[in-house]
């Protein structure tokens, strides 16, 4: 049994919104301000592991059916979910109004599969329409503004710049974007029929007759029962006896009694350093427009300050598409440090960890991932918008004066001269070829087997682990059990200690130096992007995960 309000008084039913999926890492600042924060994925997956033991809980009740989730954030609740139902043999109910009001609703359907029982609104649709990879071409519009794109990639995969290049995908885009829409329908189709009891072939057949309506749903075996809130809520309540109440899973998640705090100080510390967004040089940033980032001076620093907390081991968080190849090179570096200071590394990957983000993961004692996690693209580009026809048809003049041949190279205002494009080759090269070495270094791989996974190219999960990119399947959960079992310390034991810190106090004690824990502090309010993002390139670097590359 462990501490918490469901062994207050009457059982309780945790209650939670799933329409809208949980930030990953530690929240969002401005819910916290105003005083309704939001469980991020690893508090909600604690959350539920906790409830899964505690004989105060009832059940759980869960509205899902929003269209936001990734494939790989809704299989890690999923997972949570279903050890939930396992660990304690009570009711696990999801309810919908709808799976998608004329929109796609795979994802939110593919997670309500994890629950005992689903209901739906009669009004309601099953939306389990597929699989899609869309991209945005942008080339002709340039065209017709007068910007030039001048962008090198390596390899035929690094299909990032192909978004400014090109007016649709070439053979070796489309190959890789086919793959990842089987991939993540092979993932969706297969956790359905399983969880539903249903054929995997009738189950495509009812993919491709989708969206469905809510009777032709029970008919089909998708849904269990049709009906409206309150009829699901009466249902669960009677269900689960006289006397008992609704409690907020988030309420449920900061329910932990001052006895069970007093006795976790003694278990083994696994502390994990989390990073979300592009990553770049200097520190993390939330802003309101762009959403958090990595900075690589924050996560550096983060990493020696979980160093010196002694902890047993450490996991490395990371859902980033990438950025720039120095900061995630800054990144790698004290990776190592952590390793060499005997510490085991476990790298858990999110909805991606791909080029800069996989870059950053590489070089870890062992790397976890969930089957639809987009991760991969080990490859570079690099280039410029060239905007010297559109200020010329705007009427805005330029000149220039220079002291040094290639003052100019990184200037819009003009083209690469022959000479400045070799210089870019070269270094292209040269940034692949560190990055198939280190890949080959820390996965155990020759440079052959590596170029032949690498060139670029985005993997999910699943087929990543098949051509060993990753080590094994699972969450933040299954990776702190892995650092612990690596330490030699009990998984069902272990603890977290989140870094950076996030709470308010940290930050009011300026760091002393670049060694002081409160240096892995986050700029709240970064800059804004400038001309580069406006024009399609990423701002953040080189190491990037092709344009809006998403699995919904």
């Amino acid at each position: 049994m462990t501490g918490g309000l469901g062994q207050r008084g009457a059982p309780v039913v945790l209650e939670y919104d799933a329409t809208v999926p949980p930030p990953d890492g530690q929240g969002e600042p401005l819910s916290r301000l105003i005083g309704r924060p939001r469980l991020s994925l690893g508090s909600l997956v604690e959350a539920l592991e906790r409830a899964g033991r505690d004989r105060g809980v009832a059940a759980l009740l869960v509205k899902v059916g929003g269209t936001g989730w990734e494939v790989a954030r809704a299989q890690e609740f999923r997972d949570a979910v279903l050890a939930f139902r396992r660990n304690s043999g009570r009711p696990a109910v999801a309810w919908s109004e709808t799976f998608g009001e004329f929109a796609h609703g795979s994802i939110g359907y593919y997670l309500a599969t994890a629950f005992d029982e689903i209901w739906l609104q009669p009004s309601g649709d099953v939306g389990l329409t597929g699989v899609a990879v869309e991209a945005t071409f942008l080339a002709e519009a340039l065209d017709k503004l007068g910007v030039r794109p001048e962008i090198m990639q390596r390899h035929e995969y690094k299909n990032a710049a192909d978004a400014l290049l090109r007016t649709g995908f070439t053979p070796a885009h489309r190959e890789a974007a086919e793959r990842l829409a089987a991939s993540a329908a092979e993932q969706i189709v297969s956790g359905v029929a399983e969880q539903r009891r249903l054929p995997v072939d009738r189950v495509r057949e009812l993919v491709d007759a989708a969206p469905l309506a809510a009777e032709t749903a029970v008919r089909e075996r998708l849904v269990d029962r049709l009906g409206y809130r309150d009829q699901v809520y009466d249902d669960v309540l009677r269900r689960t006896g006289d006397g008992t109440r609704l409690l907020y899973l988030a309420r449920y998640a900061r329910s932990v009694s001052p006895m069970s705090r007093i006795r976790q100080r003694r278990h083994p510390v696994i502390a994990v350093v989390e990073g979300t967004g592009a990553i770049h040089s200097g520190r993390s940033r939330r802003g309101p427009l762009r959403g958090p980032s990595i900075g690589s001076d924050t996560i550096s620093a983060a990493l020696r300050a979980a160093v010196k907390s002694e902890p047993a081991a450490v996991v490395l968080r990371i859902n980033s598409p990438g950025g720039s190849y120095v900061a995630s090179d800054v990144i790698w570096r004290e990776v190592a440090c952590v390793r060499a200071a005997g510490l085991p590394v476990v790298a858990s990957m999110g909805d991606v960890a791909a080029s800069g983000g996989y870059f950053v993961a590489m070089g870890a004692d062992a790397i976890l991932a969930q089957p639809g996690t987009l991760t991969g693209s080990i490859g570079v580009f690099g280039g410029k918008p060239v905007t010297a026809d559109l200020l010329e048809r705007l009427g805005i003049g330029h000149d220039a004066v220079t002291e040094g041949r290639h003052a100019r190279m990184f200037s819009t205002r003009r083209g690469f001269t022959a000479e400045e494009r070799d210089l870019l080759d070269r270094w292209l090269d040269r940034v692949y070829a560190d990055f198939t070495a280190k890949v080959a270094q820390g996965r155990g791989m020759s440079l052959d087997d590596v170029h032949e996974v690498a060139r670029g190219r985005v993997w999910t999960g699943a087929d990543a682990k098949r051509r060993g990119l990753v080590d094994e399947f699972g969450g933040l959960r299954r990776a702190v059990a892995v650092a612990a079992e690596r330490a030699g310390a009990d998984p069902s034991r272990a603890r977290i200690r989140r870094f950076p810190q996030s709470h308010p106090l940290s930050r009011l004690r300026p760091p002393r130096s670049s060694e002081d824990p409160a240096a892995a502090g986050v700029a709240e309010w970064g800059p804004l992007s400038g001309i580069a993002a406006c024009l399609g390139l990423p701002a953040e670097g080189p190491l990037m995960l092709p344009y809006a590359l998403r699995l919904r």
